[in-house]
């Protein structure tokens, strides 16, 4: 069972002083962020290209390039070579989830697919031997700052039981809304990769912001995992 992750994401960073806030969050121990990317049509906002990759990656963090785009294999190999260790797509992006899988992971690259909140936890968990990284929303994708949607957690739950029942090394992420009042329930409820948006960059010291929520996710995660 992997130890939980909290995962900031640069759409809430401030792009004035972002290096400065990558910098902070890598000396609090922080290892992974995440890079959303949004064209506008898959989901209605704009957000990074392939350099803000480039600039988590040479502050010697492991990067996650979510493509919440409508053509995730044609902007895949951008991100790949941008030096993104692992590349998102959605499901409902994709005519062949495992096809498509396979292709990001023929980049070298770490492969992982995502769903929405309208869309069945089923996909994932048939496509969970050709995952890195099983992803729940628990926000409509486009914004950051949304609520978190506690009704996406029985798709955490879902996921957690099917991954350690076939011994899968398969991250678990939730990303949305993830902040000090709902993080212990999406670690409780299974998930090991929590991405945290305005709740680590929007604080006033986000070192500080990241190290509380990793300690939150990991006590509810160690708290669960010893009820099993």
């Amino acid at each position: 069972m992997k130890t939980p992750e909290v995962v900031p994401s640069l759409l809430a960073g401030d792009l004035a002083r972002l290096g400065a806030q990558l910098d902070a969050v890598r000396a609090a121990g922080c290892g992974w962020v995440s890079v959303d990317v949004m064209d506008g049509h898959f989901v209605p906002n704009l957000s990074f290209g392939p350099d803000f990759a480039r600039l988590a990656k040479s502050r010697g963090f492991f990067v996650d390039a979510h493509l919440m785009v409508s053509n995730p294999l044609a902007a895949a190999p951008w991100f790949a070579r941008a030096g993104a260790d692992l590349v998102t797509i959605h499901q409902e992006a994709v005519a062949d989830a495992a096809a498509a899988l396979a292709a990001v992971r023929g980049l070298g690259v770490r492969a992982g697919l995502a769903v929405k909140p309208g869309t069945p936890v089923a996909p994932l968990l048939a496509a969970l031997d050709s995952c890195d990284l099983a992803l729940v929303m628990t926000v409509e994708p486009g914004f950051g700052g949304q609520a978190f949607m506690a009704d996406m957690l029985p798709k955490v739950a879902a996921l957690r039981a099917a991954v350690d029942a076939r011994g899968l090394d398969c991250w678990i992420q939730v990303d949305g809304g993830v902040g000090a009042s709902t993080i212990a329930a999406a670690a409780g409820a299974g998930a090991d990769s929590l991405v945290a948006g305005s709740a680590v960059f929007g604080a006033p010291d986000c070192a500080a912001a990241f190290r509380a929520l990793e300690a939150r996710a990991r006590a509810a995660f160690a708290a669960k995992a010893s009820q099993t």
